[in-house]
């Protein structure tokens, strides 16, 4: 009974210690930006980028747009969920003058329909606005890429609610780049993306570079 007894206390704490170990996703992430702020942080009143790979892929994003005291808090893989869950992290100490947003392409790769991105939109946006009312906002539409192409109509129907949501606030910006990617016969072009055929090279950048500059705002 003893041995017993032991046995199931052993492996209680065995399983307290397992969770208490378990760490939220990108959690290791948001600790590297956190230790990065603490030995340069930083100065307030930047423009803030967030969002997933396309823009922690980017990484001359903070030297193109070194006049505009651009922050690049993207962090690879993530979601609007994820987003949203680090809000206070990675968007808020920062107090910026405009925040960029590129996210939603993994919510419906991942299984999210374009009306429940739009939702996931809407609770990132309310967190933001709710900290910083008047903060003007840009959101970069989702891109179609060649290895997500089954996704392409959601992708598409995302970013017309997204842009229609959009309108209903002051301050904010639908920065259309997808069309942009694409031959004038409306295919993809897969020149504009490394191997994967999902990420993009620096002439899919220098698209981007050329549409987000006339949006932001400058010091």
């Amino acid at each position: 009974m003893k041995l017993k007894f032991f046995f199931l206390l052993a492996l209680s704490c065995i399983t307290t210690f397992t969770i208490a170990q378990q760490k939220p996703a990108f959690w290791n992430d948001i600790q590297n930006f956190k230790k990065k702020d603490s030995l340069n942080a930083p100065a307030k009143g930047g423009i803030l980028f967030i969002g997933s790979s396309s823009f922690t892929k980017w990484t001359d994003l903070e030297k193109v747009y070194k006049d505009y005291g651009a922050i690049n808090r993207g962090f690879g893989g993530s979601t609007l969920v994820d987003v949203n869950r680090y809000v206070k992290d990675i968007v808020f100490p920062y107090q910026a003058r405009q925040i960029i947003i590129y996210c939603g392409e993994n919510d419906i790769a991942g299984g999210a329909s374009a009306i429940e991105t739009l939702d996931r939109f809407a609770s990132l946006f309310t967190s933001i606005r709710n900290n910083q009312p008047d903060v003007p906002l840009a959101y970069i539409s989702i891109k179609q890429s060649p290895s997500r192409t089954k996704f392409s109509s959601a992708f598409l129907h995302a970013n017309a609610l997204i842009k229609e949501f959009l309108t209903h606030y002051k301050a904010t910006q639908f920065v259309e780049v997808d069309s942009k990617m694409h031959n004038k016969n409306g295919s993809l072009r897969p020149e504009l993306f490394l191997s994967d055929m999902l990420h993009m090279k620096q002439p899919g950048y220098d698209i981007w570079i050329k549409e987000i500059t006339p949006h932001l705002l400058k010091k």
